[in-house]
């Protein structure tokens, strides 16, 4: 929002499955589709993500929202953002302020790009709490930009609570 401006947003994470997902077809109180067997279906399901966006950011409350799409795979997602820029922007522009970003004392623990051709696995382990993926960031008629990032859900938010901790404790 620094570098280019959000009118509004929609977050889709494409996500692991968690503990909370059951191994064969269930019957679930709160959710049919969270009863589903986990390891082998995609299940949309809500994220707290698009919540804790307009907390952080108040300016973005009530302006960005999402889903979640619950994966057959043990770790290793992915965030697919789209939104409505403030002004026309490049695809260019847009992965020259992700990659600034990546070196601000600010980001640097927690944010980094890449230009590599990463699947899933290859960013187990990373501990980052996102990797925004610039050959996929794209923008049509100027101002709808989508931006693309992996992040391994298990070791990046680990070490993102870990960092905030630390800075709290300071």
């Amino acid at each position: 929002d620094e570098a280019i401006g959000i009118e509004k947003a929609l977050l889709n994470t494409t996500h692991g499955y968690t503990a909370t997902q059951k191994l064969v077809d269930v019957a679930d109180a709160k959710d049919w589709r969270r009863g589903r067997a986990g390891a082998v279906n995609l299940i949309p399901s809500t994220t707290g993500a698009a919540i804790a966006v307009g907390q952080v950011i108040p300016a973005m409350q009530g302006k960005f929202d999402g889903i979640a799409v619950r994966v057959p795979v043990i770790t290793g997602s992915m965030i697919d953002v789209t939104f409505i820029a403030k002004r026309d922007t490049t695809v260019e522009e847009v992965n020259e302020a992700l990659a600034k970003a990546a070196q601000d004392p600010r980001w640097q623990k927690t944010f980094t790009v890449t230009k590599e051709a990463l699947v899933s696995s290859d960013i187990l382990g990373d501990s980052h709490a996102s990797i925004a993926d610039l050959s996929y960031t794209k923008v049509v008629g100027g101002n709808l930009v989508k931006v693309m990032a992996w992040y391994d859900n298990e070791m990046g938010y680990t070490h993102s609570l870990v960092e905030h901790v630390i800075k709290l404790a300071s």
